[in-house]
This record gives structure tokens, C-alpha cells and sequence, in this order.
């Protein structure tokens, strides 16, 4: 395949929270699983429908394809057949997205986002503060039962790239450092807590190398299998060509923002820094298996640290223009996210907002209309 131009379609089959608010209104709850399991059935059956319906629809597809999109990442969660009460399946939407992606001309990288008792404690893990899966054999063959109907579901579709096996499992660093971790993790429940703790690499290798095992039996050699670096990019080497694995890739989820806690990214030069240690990491370990930045975006705080609307918009193209040719040393780049709120331009006034949000950034010209053309400060 051409270099990958995508967008991901977050939010649509797997909540988070910051992304659109109002769909947890009428509860405390912080993240999806605790939205099923607080708010009536029949009342969220009926807001989700009305969701899913209408926040990612053939319109989208249309847009993005004339954009210069080419593939879209779609998260999905484990209960997307439906059959873990009470979590509502969601299979029939992912059928409408491949029919369009197809009469568009987009390939599709499925991605299960979620599974039980997370792979991170994040609330895009499904659950905040509890990170168990890997600890629990029979739902770690879950997950892997859901990978193998995915596969045999979409197997022949034209549409399908690939299938991307779990979505940030986590390291320890980020475990002990991030607000999902013993420091400020804030479970509902402490019991259900108890225990939870970082994705060790003595089981995300044999777990990797279990999945593709199943699912290279059902995919063709021509879709590919994506694995996700468990937030540690260059601890991979030569384990895919070691393992024997064919038509693989490795994501790598790459946020400036992210390191703004640690680091004084409000000067032009530290984004220069950081942004070209990370294109020097993807080009090394992109000698070993084809890296993929599967999230990235351009909020950023040099961008917005005050001035003229001209000024900020020249800075979020400074950034987007580095982290573009960062990204260029890379299998392909996939944004996060396609949108945020839909059709509610009022809510996004924060520009920290609006640069998560590509259409946004494409409608304020802080990207290239086109993925494909550079983008010029």
C-alpha cells in the first residue's frame, strides 16, 4: 500500500469523555463501562443509537476521501458482537463503515481499543483506574476470540488493511507516571482496582505472537497485522522477523502535548528537539518492521500562548509542518481525531480542542487541505 494518510474515527464505537461530554450526561460516570453499568438500558440504548447514527456517517467518508485520506483507524470495543451484557454491540455500524470506506476508496485498520479490566486504565481502556486483563487467562481468550471473528468477518473485504491487536497496553514508565497509575489512578470501585497494575513484556510478546498466530490462519497474507509498542517503541528489535511474522507493523502513538508536563515545550526550538528525537526513533526502528504513527495531533502550547488569531494559526503550522516531515520517515501517520464534538462549533472555542479535531484544523488552516501536500508555515 502507498504511504498511510488516515484519520481516526474515535469516539464513534468507543466513548471517551473529554471527546463529547453530553453522552454521559444524567450520570457520574467518568468512562463507558460505568455509563452501562449506571444509566437505565432502554434510555442508553436509545441515546447510543442516536449517536452512533449520526457521528460518523457516509458524508464523512466522502470528506475525508476528498481530502487526501486513505485509510481510517476505527477503535472498537471487546462487546461489539453484543454478547457481554450489558454492553450494547455495535458490529452492524463497523458493516456500514467498510460499505463506505469500499465506495470511497479508503482502506480500514480495525482496532480493538478496549477489552475487560483494560489493558491501561485509561477511560479509552474502557474502565478508569483498573488494569487487569492480562492477568486473567479466560478474558485475555476473549479478546482473542474477538479478534479471530473480527478476521473472519471482514477477511475477504476489499476494504479491510489490517486488524491492529490491542490498543496501548501499558508500560510500567507510563503506568507509574501517568493519571492511570497507583499515583493518581481514581477507580469507582478499589476492590475492583485491587491488583491492577502495568502490561509486563514477558506477556505482550507471547500474546503478540498467540494472535498473530490466529490470525495469520484466517487473513490473507496481503492484510496486514498491526501491533501496538506498549508505549516502548524501540524495545522491539528484531522480534517480528524473529518471530517469523510476515506483513506486519508496528504503531507508535506519538502526542507533543504529552511531554509539556516534563519538558518546557512553549519555545519553537524545544518542539525542534522532541520532535526530531522521535523522527530519529521511528527511522531506527523502522529499519526492523514498518512503523506506523497510528495517533498523533498538534495541540500544543506554543500555539497557543496568546496574540493575534494570524499568529496562532502560523505556530499550529510550524508544528503540524515539523511533526508532517517527522512522520514522513514512517510507514504512514493516522491523525486523532477525525472530530470531537459533531455540529457544535460553539463548543469548540478552546483551540487545545480544535487541534485534536482534524476537520477543524483543516477548516482553520492549520494542516494542508490534503494530507498529501506539505504543510508550509
Amino acid at each position: 500500500m502507498e504511504k498511510i494518510r488516515g484519520a481516526n474515527l474515535g469516539n464513534w464505537l468507543v466513548l471517551e469523555k473529554w471527546m463529547q461530554v453530553e453522552m454521559f450526561e444524567g450520570t457520574d460516570a467518568e468512562d463507558e463501562v460505568w455509563l452501562n453499568r449506571l444509566m437505565d438500558r432502554d434510555a442508553l440504548a436509545r441515546r447510543m443509537q442516536a449517536h452512533r447514527d449520526t457521528y460518523v456517517m457516509e458524508q464523512d467518508f466522502k470528506d475525508l476521501s476528498a481530502h487526501g485520506v486513505n485509510l481510517v483507524r476505527i477503535p472498537v470495543p471487546y462487546f461489539i458482537f453484543g454478547d457481554r451484557p450489558p454492553f450494547l454491540g455495535c458490529v452492524e455500524y463497523l458493516d456500514l463503515a467498510f460499505q463506505w470506506a469500499e465506495q470511497y476508496d479508503i482502506k480500514v485498520l480495525i482496532d480493538l481499543h478496549t477489552v475487560p479490566d483494560s489493558q491501561n486504565g485509561y477511560d479509552n481502556g474502557g474502565i478508569t483506574g483498573v488494569c487487569k486483563w492480562c492477568q486473567e487467562p479466560e478474558e485475555v481468550e476473549f479478546a482473542l476470540t474477538v479478534l479471530e471473528r473480527l478476521a473472519r468477518r471482514y477477511k475477504d473485504h476489499p476494504a479491510l488493511f489490517g486488524i491492529e491487536i490491542v490498543n496501548e497496553p501499558i508500560s510500567l514508565t507510563v503506568w507509574l507516571s501517568s493519571g492511570s497509575g497507583p499515583i493518581r489512578g481514581k477507580p469507582v470501585d478499589k476492590e475492583e482496582a485491587r491488583g491492577s497494575s502495568y502490561v509486563p513484556m514477558k506477556f505482550l510478546k507471547p500474546f503478540y505472537r498467540e494472535a498473530y498466530r490466529r490470525l495469520r490462519a484466517i487473513l490473507p497474507e496481503e492484510k496486514a497485522i498491526v501491533f501496538h509498542d506498549g508505549f516502548r517503541l524501540t524495545g522491539w528489535n528484531r522480534f517480528f522477523d524473529e518471530s517469523g511474522m510476515k506483513n506486519v507493523y508496528l504503531d507508535t502513538h506519538i502526542y507533543i502535548f504529552a511531554m509539556e508536563s516534563f519538558v518546557p515545550l512553549h519555545q519553537l526550538w524545544w518542539y525542534r528537539i522532541y520532535v526530531g528525537f522521535n523522527k530519529w526513533k521511528v527511522s531506527n526502528v523502522a529499519k526492523h518492521v514498518p512503523v506506523i504513527v497510528g495517533e498523533w495531533c498538534i495541540c500544543n502550547q506554543y500555539a497557543q500562548r496568546g496574540g493575534s488569531a494570524e499568529e496562532n494559526r502560523r505556530r499550529f503550522r510550524e508544528v503540524a509542518a515539523l511533526e508532517l516531515d517527522a512522520w514522513s520517515v514512517s510507514a504512514g501517520y493516522i491523525y486523532w481525531n477525525y472530530q470531537l464534538w459533531r455540529n457544535r462549533d460553539s463548543a469548540m472555542d478552546e483551540g487545545w480542542k480544535e487541534s485534536w479535531d482534524l476537520a477543524r484544523c483543516w477548516k482553520h488552516g492549520w494542516m494542508p487541505q490534503r494530507l498529501d501536500t506539505p504543510s508550509e508555515p
